[in-house]
């Protein structure tokens, strides 16, 4: 497998102490409610992207990318491995809209993350070029220290992301940090498990419109964290009320 490449860059470097937290951030349904606009948007333009790519029927089409959702973390990665897609075409297909009217988040979260202990990386499945977009329209982008999209997951030219171990490996790797100081947020669990597996702490955000989401009651073992708002979350790191996390200015 080769190295995964370096998080892009979203701002200028900046000090931060040796021994500080990084966060690693989902984007869809963890830093905004997708489930509220822009999931629909995708999923109709998915879903017609599935079926040209496979010559199917709207209904079959569904059935294929909604099987290698669940087979593979990313319908994008059953397109290139068993129909020979190309990933970065069918991505733009998908992703290419104005997401501007249709992002929606918490109040407040820019000056919340800004007053987060530690790095903060942006760690999503989704293309690199949305992700961005998606940053810019809740003016958060230059809140965070890097990127790491479905992009920058391509070993021997195969998408590999979460909940890929052998993605959450390398991405210790590359941050060089030990394990327990580096906290997942997400909304998917499966994430989370794999997370855990490679030594992460876990913050699960509950999100209702997150598929598989309504079989979760209670806490799994592998979540440190359950919290249903991003800002519950933050201003409990912020305030030093999560467990193994340590503040720092």
């Amino acid at each position: 497998m080769s190295p995964l490449q370096a998080p892009s860059p979203l701002r200028r470097a900046r000090p931060i102490p040796s021994d500080a937290p990084v966060w690693l951030f989902d984007l869809d349904n963890t830093l905004h409610d997708a489930s509220r606009a822009i999931f629909r948007t995708i999923d109709q333009r998915m879903g017609a992207a599935v079926a040209q790519a496979l010559n199917l029927p709207p209904e079959e089409a569904d059935v294929v990318r909604r099987r290698y959702w669940k087979r593979y973390g990313a319908t994008a990665i059953g397109l290139v491995k068993h129909h020979q897609v190309n990933l970065q075409q069918f991505l733009r297909t998908c992703h290419d809209f104005d997401v501007r009217p249709l992002v929606h988040a918490d109040r407040g979260l820019k000056a919340r993350l800004r007053a987060l202990p530690g790095r903060r990386i942006v760690l999503t499945n989704a293309p690199a070029h949305y992700a961005r977009r998606v940053l810019q329209a809740l003016n958060i982008l230059q809140e965070f220290d890097g990127l790491w999209a479905i992009d920058h997951m391509m070993p021997m030219g195969l998408p590999r992301p979460k909940p890929s171990l052998a993605l959450m490996r390398q991405v210790l790797a590359r941050l060089d940090v030990p394990a327990q100081r580096v906290i997942l947020v997400e909304d998917t669990l499966r994430n989370l498990k794999s997370a855990r597996q490679v030594g992460m702490r876990t913050a699960y955000l509950y999100h209702p419109g997150t598929p598989f989401s309504h079989q979760q009651h209670g806490r799994d073992l592998y979540v440190d964290v359950r919290v249903n708002r991003l800002s519950d979350l933050l201003m409990q790191a912020h305030a030093g009320h999560i467990p193994g996390i340590r503040g720092h200015a």
